[in-house]
């Protein structure tokens, strides 16, 4: 990583500084990452066994289900183990690991997002051609674009992070390796980093904004131009979900990254990462369960089978 370095662990403050909320905390987290795993596991095996979930939008969720649970996953059980540990010690390559992962599949998340909005363009704006354009092969290609970008753009992150030299210091104030308390705790230059990271984010950030924005101007100017108000509905319904998920998602991320690095707070900022790292990924599968027709379809029917098979 860098030839540079000093430093060859870091030790993880997390939430140390609140030693009276541990075990409350601590329950906490573990209550929302088993809801995290069940809840996106659970989708993508309702998606694998319904035949009627089988097309390009479930397709897509199943894989946002994925992200999902790897980028929770890559945070989660490493600070609940750190809630009971001494001296919460992470090893500078495993800090360059769960940093890597973690950029990956946030990323890879912001991009899929985008790709689900384009679906649902298609669906509702040239429904005729939808089978057509939302094709196997498409979907496939889009979806492994998504991965190839987020792999990309993390490797950036990462090479421009660690080899950056940490002399000073090795104790991080936060839960996990992320990128400003990493800054905050290297003594070299870090103006370079902060540009690059600003300038890859924005460029990730605001295209997948864009490509979603305009996928909804066109699907409300769709919208609109279906007289009755049950169409309009049943046509927006759709869309309701990803539009909730989208703004809780990309609403934390601009927050977090697109701000000059003297407006970091560490307390603050470790608040708002426990909502993205934690809360969003248990959210997602809660939001396209509770809000999709299809989805509660399936689980009802689900549910009866077993009940039946219980019962008999």
């Amino acid at each position: 990583m860098s030839n540079h370095s000093k430093v060859t662990e870091f030790i993880l403050l997390g939430f140390s500084n609140h030693p009276e909320l541990q075990s409350l905390l601590f329950t906490v987290f573990l209550v929302v990452y088993m809801v995290t795993v069940l809840g996106n596991l659970g989708m993508i095996i309702l998606i694998k066994i319904d035949s009627r979930l089988h097309t390009p939008m479930y397709f897509f969720l199943s894989n946002l289900s994925l992200v999902d649970f790897c980028y929770s996953s890559v945070i989660a059980p490493n600070m609940l183990v750190n809630f009971w540990v001494e001296n919460p010690v992470i090893s500078f390559n495993g800090c360059a690991t769960q940093f890597f992962f973690f950029g990956s599949f946030a990323g890879i998340e912001g991009f899929l997002l985008a790709v689900m909005a384009y679906d649902r363009y298609v669906a509702i704006c040239k429904p005729l051609l939808y089978a057509v354009t939302m094709s196997p092969r498409l979907n496939i290609l889009l979806v492994l674009a998504t991965y190839l970008a987020g792999f990309i753009n993390a490797s950036i992150h990462t090479g421009f992070t660690f080899q950056l030299s940490f002399c000073c210091s090795n104790v991080i104030n936060h839960f996990f390796c992320d990128t400003p308390p990493l800054l905050k705790l290297s003594c070299s230059d870090t103006h370079v980093n902060e540009v690059v990271i600003f300038a890859f984010a924005s460029f990730n950030e605001l295209s997948c904004l864009l490509t979603i924005l305009i996928s909804y101007l066109y699907i409300l100017v769709a919208i609109l131009r279906i007289h009755s108000a049950e169409g309009r509905h049943k046509a927006f319904s759709t869309c309701a979900s990803h539009l909730m998920v989208v703004t809780i998602f990309f609403g934390t991320i601009l927050f977090m990254y697109l701000r000059p690095s003297s407006s970091y707070s560490m307390d603050q900022d470790k608040v708002v990462s426990v909502f993205y790292t934690v809360v969003i990924p248990m959210l997602n599968p809660l939001i396209y369960s509770l809000r999709n027709k299809e989805v509660k379809a399936s689980l009802g029917k689900i549910f009866k089978t077993t009940s039946f098979h219980f019962c008999t």
